[in-house]
């Protein structure tokens, strides 16, 4: 007679979209962001993301050699660290210091916290600010859109230190200046990290994102929602113009962020209540950075923070169990 039934540890509901999957189709949902930053900011700007991305997968091989754990940077994840962390950095920075971010992204931030899956925080957000406390001055230097176009293929290739002109060719990102238009900052004709230039690039990845069901819309809604709604009831107050909301959207990191960013697996709430909360609380944080601080851009900053948090919204917004007892009346039956 056969058996009507197989037995089996769980899980019982298995799927065929694996780690490795999941890190590359991010890794595919990055790719318009890039080329955006390559035409924006010429060949370094794609220099530096493949560089990031080795030299990541790389320092992860090494540190689990050394720990003697089983290598595992075919996952992707390394990689993806490495990217993300490439598209938070000026074009050109020195490679020796996004080398360095590298390794503290993966090396400290991931491996000495148990690897994939254990690490607090997300890795290429904190590598970006352990490079901006660092290394201020490069962190924050810029070139101009289209700077490469009338330079050498060494100078296409060179890093801060190796343009003369500094004057000349470099400039404050669109937060700084608020000269920008809506539409450069719509298409990624302004200055500024590699990412966090063209919206529309990024937009194009976040809707291949959620059509797949790789991140909810939870945490991004809630941000940006968060963030211009913030964002208007300060430009009220002030007498500011309506376009500021949107000017707040497009510029700086907040869509990088909210979007491939916020929705990191490991270091964000699981539930999507908590997810809301992050969301919201990544809002306040940069509005607060933003227009109170003595920095223009918050969204590293707040979304580390909210990493920090996250347990913590766990705690508080995991689902019951039905029928379960509160701890005081269980407390108080067995009693």
């Amino acid at each position: 007679m056969s058996s009507l039934f197989t037995v089996s540890p769980s899980p019982h509901v298995r799927s065929a979209m694996t780690t490795r999957k999941i890190m590359f189709l991010v890794v595919i949902a990055l790719v318009p962001a890039i080329v955006a930053a390559t035409i924006v900011f010429g060949p370094r700007a794609l220099l530096l993301v493949v560089f990031c991305a080795v030299f990541s997968a790389l320092t992860e091989l090494v540190c689990q050699k050394l720990m003697k754990k089983e290598v595992t940077i075919s996952d992707g994840s390394a990689i993806l660290t490495g990217v993300l962390l490439a598209l938070n950095l000026p074009a050109t920075l020195p490679l020796w210091e996004a080398a360095i971010g590298c390794i503290f992204a993966i090396a400290v931030v991931k491996q000495l916290f148990g690897g994939l899956g254990c690490n607090f925080a997300n890795p290429a957000i904190t590598g970006r600010v352990f490079l901006l406390l660092s290394f201020a001055s490069d962190m924050t230097t810029w070139v101009k859109p289209f700077y490469y176009r009338d330079s050498t293929v060494l100078e296409m290739f060179s890093s801060n230190r190796g343009i003369d002109a500094i004057d000349a060719v470099t400039g404050a990102t669109p937060l700084v200046t608020r000269d920008a238009s809506l539409l450069n900052l719509f298409l990624g004709n302004v200055g500024g990290s590699l990412g966090e230039t063209s919206a529309l690039a990024l937009l194009i990845g976040a809707a291949f994102l959620l059509v797949l069901g790789l991140i909810s819309w939870h945490t991004p809604v809630a941000y940006l929602g968060g963030l211009a709604v913030l964002e208007l009831i300060y430009t009220l107050a002030t007498g500011g113009e309506m376009t500021d909301v949107l000017y707040a959207l497009l510029s700086g990191g907040v869509i990088l962020g909210a979007f491939f960013m916020a929705t990191d697996y490991v270091t964000t709430p699981m539930t999507k209540k908590g997810k809301l909360v992050f969301g919201l609380g990544c809002a306040v944080l940069t509005f607060v950075i933003r227009e109170f601080a003595n920095m223009p851009e918050g969204c590293s900053f707040s979304i580390l923070l909210m990493n920090l948090l996250t347990p913590y919204i766990d705690r508080f917004t995991v689902s019951k169990p039905l029928g379960a007892k509160p701890a005081e009346r269980k407390a108080k039956d067995n009693g």
